[in-house]
């Protein structure tokens, strides 16, 4: 038995999905052009440093939707996958994961994205099992601005990872291979409970990690650089 673990933006998508659904908030007139983007930026600028904080994020990135109904939000998911997440969607990443489905592994999407986001981009790639920040919602079902649980952000991905598991009534020791795609530094963590880590679409960074560990090195949307 196998276990496969995608990072999704930058890792199956080659874009930031939780950024690029800001800007798509800007276009719909939901939120503040220039100061929206501004910090915004900031914000992915301090993940790829890798001293984002998760909750102060996960707080301005859903405060321009989290009080529109739940109706009007669904339209506006359906928009987003069809005008941005769709055409970004690309063959290589559909074959990787259709590889890994047919060898009959287990699949899961692990994303420190939010599930309003993430979850229709599961659903895009067929992936049943998405682990991604969970939005704590309040007694009328709307989010609150606050994560629920555990964070699925750096150690927190391994945490969240076990707790499913568990539920299933499975440990990670019971898989012969755990391989875990992602392109950043902050999945370190993620990287370290597998057994073939691949780096893919790697920061400057983690490439150069991945050079010092002997890493696989996969750049899916250059699949003729593939190393």
């Amino acid at each position: 038995m196998n276990l496969t673990l995608f990072d999704l933006d930058l890792t199956l998508l080659p874009l930031d999905s939780d950024h690029a659904f800001g800007g798509f908030m800007i276009q719909l007139g939901w939120a503040d052009g220039a100061d929206f983007q501004r910090r915004n930026d900031r914000f992915y600028a301090d993940y790829q440093a890798g001293t984002l904080d998760i909750h102060a994020y996960v707080d301005f990135a859903t405060a321009s939707w989290r009080r529109r109904p739940q109706a009007e939000f669904a339209a506006v998911q359906a928009r987003f996958m069809a005008e941005v997440i769709g055409p970004a969607i690309r063959p290589a990443a559909r074959a990787l994961v259709e590889r890994h489905r047919a060898a009959g592994d287990r699949l899961a999407i692990v994303t420190a994205t939010n599930e309003g986001v993430t979850l229709p981009i599961a659903r895009a790639f067929g992936v049943d099992t998405l682990i991604a920040i969970d939005l704590e919602r309040g007694p009328d079902g709307q989010p609150t601005g606050r994560i629920a649980g555990t964070p699925s952000f750096r150690e927190g991905k391994v945490e969240r990872i076990d707790a499913w598991l568990a539920a299933e009534g499975l440990r990670r020791a019971d898989f012969e291979r755990i391989t875990v795609y992602s392109d950043s530094m902050n999945d370190l963590p993620m990287f370290e409970i597998a057994t073939e880590p691949v780096a893919t679409n790697p920061s400057p960074a983690l490439a150069a990690h991945a050079a010092a560990r002997g890493w696989r090195v996969l750049n899916l949307f250059d699949q003729d650089n593939d190393k």
